[in-house]
């Protein structure tokens, strides 16, 4: 009887220790990122424009023949030119016997047959036109040389550190190549610079010298959220695809690299947008130009200066998780005047369970102009005696 009865206490006290054991799992579990999924291709990234956080990736610093996805910033240059009012939309362009000879994809422009500036955009965007390529970079820089130095200038700017551009049109090039995570950031330049030229990215089809071509991002057919981007192939690069969504406030950008055949970059970008809408939430945890907190400003007319963020301030977080969000305020000190308005006067330091989120720098949402001569001497002695 002794020792059925300590076999009985034995067997719940196991039981009970494994249920303890189940429930630390769990919520250790609970504080991971979910598991990202099995992706078919080279390289790949997803990355939420809402918090700028990146999801999930596979080989994003890797360097890659980037095909057609070359046409991004070919594409960004033109938006920036018209932007600056050095071309216009309605602007005729002369034909070069180099771009009407362009080979690969083409939208079939014509020495002798007028072009506008916003039919090559659409030819280009749309239909993938090398030519079209070829024709707004010799419009715009003289030379398609020329254009390929200003490529590397403003991918150098935008902070795209491992991508070499030689063309336009992405034809292939030992020297020309980029990565996932540069990409990225060219497709995020554009819809964040460029708003009312992002639409074009959505267009399924357009008709040039009477010659329909079919956008090929099939995604603009099988899923309502998605509104862009841009299709890439050559046998080096395999099938390629920059895809963006759209579900609510939220935007999801995917960079698929390296697929197999056309159906799969689809498939396989699909499965990358459903993920990050599927697993992930994302949290406003401060509105645009709202005063997170009132930072001391020493040898100012102002003694404090409110801080916050010119856009509201989102994260990304596991679903579920976002009463488990902290968020820390990290001054910079001391702050001394003039603060200008927009000067990064500090950070937000974003965790879960003491795990980090993001890290992003807070704003001065005012000026603070310097203090008179007086104010300075006293705060000059005050900040010597706060060090010592």
């Amino acid at each position: 009887m002794i020792f059925k009865a300590f076999f009985v206490f034995f067997d719940i006290a196991l039981r009970r220790l494994a249920g303890l054991f189940l429930i630390l799992w769990c919520a250790h579990a609970a504080a991971q990122n979910p598991p990202a999924p099995v992706v078919n291709a080279r390289a790949w990234l997803l990355l939420d424009m809402t918090s700028g956080q990146v999801l999930a990736s596979q080989n994003p610093g890797d360097r890659v023949e980037p095909a057609s996805l070359t046409k991004l910033m070919t594409a960004y240059l033109a938006f920036s030119a018209l932007k600056a009012k050095t071309i216009t939309l309605e602007q005729t362009v002369p034909v070069s016997e180099k771009a009407w000879k362009a080979i690969g994809s083409r939208m079939f422009i014509e020495p002798r047959k007028p072009v506008t500036v916003a039919e090559l955009l659409r030819g280009m965007i749309v239909q993938s036109g090398n030519d079209a390529c070829v024709a707004l970079a010799e419009l715009i820089s003289g030379s398609e040389e020329a254009f390929a130095a200003a490529m590397n200038r403003e991918a150098q700017r935008l902070g795209m550190k491992n991508t070499s551009f030689r063309n336009s049109t992405g034809l292939p090039d030992p020297q020309h190549y980029t990565t996932a995570a540069d990409l990225s950031v060219l497709a995020g330049a554009i819809i964040r610079d460029f708003p009312d030229f992002y639409g074009l990215y959505s267009m399924k089809e357009y008709t040039y010298n009477g010659i329909a071509q079919s956008n090929r991002n099939r995604l603009l057919w099988s899923d309502p959220n998605v509104d862009g981007m841009k299709t890439g192939f050559t046998e080096a690069a395999g099938y390629c695809l920059i895809s963006s969504a759209r579900r609510g406030p939220r935007r999801l950008l995917a960079v698929l690299l390296g697929a197999q055949s056309e159906s799969a970059r689809a498939t396989e970008s699909q499965k990358l947008l459903n993920f990050g809408f599927l697993n992930y939430d994302a949290v406003r945890l401060y509105e645009k130009d709202k005063s997170v907190a009132a930072l001391e400003v020493w040898k100012g007319a102002s003694r404090e200066v409110n801080a916050g963020f010119d856009r509201d301030f989102y994260v990304s977080v596991p679903r579920g998780q976002a009463d488990r969000v902290k968020a820390t305020l990290l001054a910079q000190k001391p702050l001394i005047a003039p603060v200008a308005q927009r000067q990064n006067v500090g950070t937000v330091k974003v965790t879960i369970d003491g795990r980090d989120i993001a890290t992003v720098p807070v704003q001065a949402l005012e000026a603070v102009a310097t203090a008179g001569v007086f104010g300075r001497a006293v705060d000059t002695v005050r900040l010597w005696f706060a060090k010592n």
